[in-house]
């Protein structure tokens, strides 16, 4: 089991999606070994494997191939913690974006969110590691749906995204995605992302108060320490995805960036059960499998960018991981 969680605050808002479209919320947490009586402890964190795990049932349970695009009637803050209560006081939404960017693994460590910048434009990226689990688009719509919706309050607009692109491929049927987004949507692409207008980016937001903004900044970063105090191999992995597509990371380069010596950051990843050459290895298996689902990325890019030096060792790797070659796997994932 990785070692990537996501805030019961979050998990809740899943639970409550869920229940509104009719199913057995406590069958379901049951059934991926989640436990429902602590939502309510903030926090309770849960696998990242889990909670796909999760969204794989509630799909298979409901036979609805769409029911992460189940847009909310009416959305909590409390969903993103107090990171949520936080952009709500920022002075726009672009603003209350960089803030998220900043304080996001109080949310959840199993995502990465970006912020690509342009002059009229500006994309926003989501990434999601699954552990060892694959990520159901599911998961991933449930996700993008949100976050519209907590924009669409917090600005107290219906704004639209000028597009959105997605990583899985096309459904049979497109249409709920049009419905729902009212944008372009391309399937099949390199990441998951949104683009809104720096028009809509820079609107006010309702609730804008600085000096509760400069609060809730504070307690967010005391809240982000304290998660993260005894975390060492979870900034130690974004250092080292970060270091692939250049090759084999150095542990050398990783401590320094982290403001260690090698042998403290070695014996911190030993107190948390774990070592530097597992948490590259396991980086490589989990972005391995999200590449792979990429058809559009060839097998050389896919070993590039994981770092291997050719495509033999990431064949091996591959074989070790998933007892299949990298074209066996895609092939498979394919069918």
């Amino acid at each position: 089991m990785s070692e990537q969680t996501t805030s019961a605050s979050w998990v809740r808002g899943i639970a409550e999606r869920l229940k509104s479209v009719g199913l057995d919320v406590h069958a379901l947490f049951d059934e991926a070994q989640l436990d429902l009586s602590a939502l309510d402890n903030p926090d309770t964190r849960y696998a990242t494997e889990k909670i796909s795990l999760l969204w794989e049932l509630a799909a298979a349970r409901s036979g609805n191939p769409f029911i992460g695009l189940a847009m909310p009637d009416t959305l909590q803050p409390a969903a993103f913690d107090v990171v949520a209560y936080a952009m709500m006081t920022c002075k726009d939404l672009h603003t209350g974006l960089n803030f998220l960017v900043r304080y996001q693994r109080v949310v959840s460590d199993a995502v990465m969110i970006t912020m690509d910048e342009a002059q009229e434009a500006c994309w926003i990226g989501i990434e999601l590691a699954g552990g060892k689990r694959p990520v159901p688009r599911h998961r991933i719509d449930f996700v993008f749906t949100t976050l519209l919706s907590f924009f669409r309050w917090i600005t107290g607009s219906e704004m639209h995204p000028l597009a959105i692109e997605l990583v899985h491929a096309a459904p049979e049927d497109t249409s709920t995605y049009a419905a729902v987004f009212q944008c372009p949507v391309r399937f099949g692409a390199q990441a998951n992302r949104m683009l809104f207008s720096q028009a809509d980016l820079k609107r006010p937001l309702q609730a804008a108060n600085p000096v509760l903004a400069e609060l809730h900044d504070r307690y967010a970063g005391e809240r982000l320490a304290r998660l993260e105090k005894d975390r060492t191999s979870i900034r130690a992995r974004e250092s080292i995805v970060k270091r692939l597509p250049a090759g084999d990371p150095v542990r050398g380069d990783v401590a320094r960036e982290l403001c260690m010596s090698e042998r403290t950051l070695q014996r911190r990843l030993a107190e948390e059960g774990t070592s530097f050459h597992q948490i590259v290895d396991d980086a490589r298996r989990e972005l391995a499998q999200r590449y792979l689902n990429q058809p559009q990325l060839g097998l050389a890019q896919v070993a590039s960018r994981l770092g291997f030096t050719d495509r033999s060792t990431f064949s091996r790797a591959c074989k070790r991981w998933f007892d299949l070659t990298p074209s066996e796997y895609r092939s498979r994932r394919q069918s």
